[in-house]
């Protein structure tokens, strides 16, 4: 079995060398030093031979790993539907509300993965796949927009909930607000697609290091934003807090608003 370490001598001008490991073979030693780093040996003449140490397996999960927390980190940074709600929903459902948006955000895109890799990675990215999802997304985002909008004179920061319903409601929102965004299947669908491919080489525990890294830098940010509304909320008062739902609510119409026309906009141009 070859060890983790490659012979860099020249096999042909040190055939000597090469023959005092058995086994050994040019690009292949199975000889395993007694400690890492680069070691040194001499044959019979005093030529040196050098092996260098390769990325062990580890190594290569971790940095596929922390690669993909931080690009997911800095996405998740990003305004957007899901956030939008997070805050919305973090100062009365509490500092669960962001982890919770994430579990179902996470289980859609688990779904998602195991779809690209059964070869649904270019119709994700198809025109009308695109405008399907922004003109339901648009719906989506006015029927929730609406919602919080009927529901702001009730609002108080004293209805707060625990329960398993409220619980399952906070995931199922998470996939939905996910799948209604158009351009994070988009995402999924151009540069995701390139990033599981990459770590496809890696063999499983890759492309399970990608995801978990992926999934873990949604998760700490949104889960910071939600202990920081939470903590926050004693500064609000009841009037500030419906101002605040109203001001989300907002930003959701506005979000339909930009999925419906970009959404229409492909139509427009195919009947032009």
């Amino acid at each position: 079995m070859a060890c983790q370490y490659r012979c860099i001598i020249d096999h042909d001008r040190n055939p000597i060398l090469w023959t005092a490991f058995p086994g050994c073979r040019a690009g292949d030693c199975i000889f395993t030093p007694p400690r890492p780093g680069n070691m040194r040996s001499l044959d019979s003449e005093g030529i040196e031979a050098r092996a260098e140490p390769e990325y062990s397996e580890l190594s290569m999960y971790l940095r596929l790993f922390a690669g993909s927390f931080f690009l997911a980190f800095s996405g998740a940074m990003m305004p957007g539907p899901l956030l939008t709600a997070t805050i919305g929903a973090a100062a009365r459902k509490g500092p669960s509300a962001g982890p919770l948006f994430i579990l179902g955000h996470g289980i859609l895109e688990l779904g998602l993965v195991v779809l690209i890799f059964l070869g649904l990675g270019p119709f994700l990215t198809g025109t009308w796949t695109f405008v399907t999802i922004s003109l339901t997304g648009s719906c989506i985002m006015f029927y929730m927009a609406f919602s919080m909008f009927r529901s702001l004179p009730k609002l108080s920061l004293t209805q707060h909930t625990t329960d398993a319903r409220d619980y399952r409601s906070l995931v199922g929102t998470g996939a939905l607000l996910s799948v209604s965004n158009p351009y994070w299947t988009i995402w999924w669908g151009t540069i995701g697609l390139g990033l599981l491919l990459r770590a496809g080489n890696a063999g499983f525990f890759g492309v399970a290091s990608f995801f978990g890294g992926h999934v873990l830098g949604d998760l700490v940010w949104y889960t910071a934003v939600s202990v920081t509304i939470w903590r926050g909320k004693r500064l609000l008062s009841d009037r500030l807090y419906r101002g605040l739902i109203g001001l989300c609510g907002g930003f959701i119409a506005v979000f339909g608003i930009y999925f419906f026309i970009s959404g229409m906009r492909p139509i427009m141009e195919g009947l032009s």
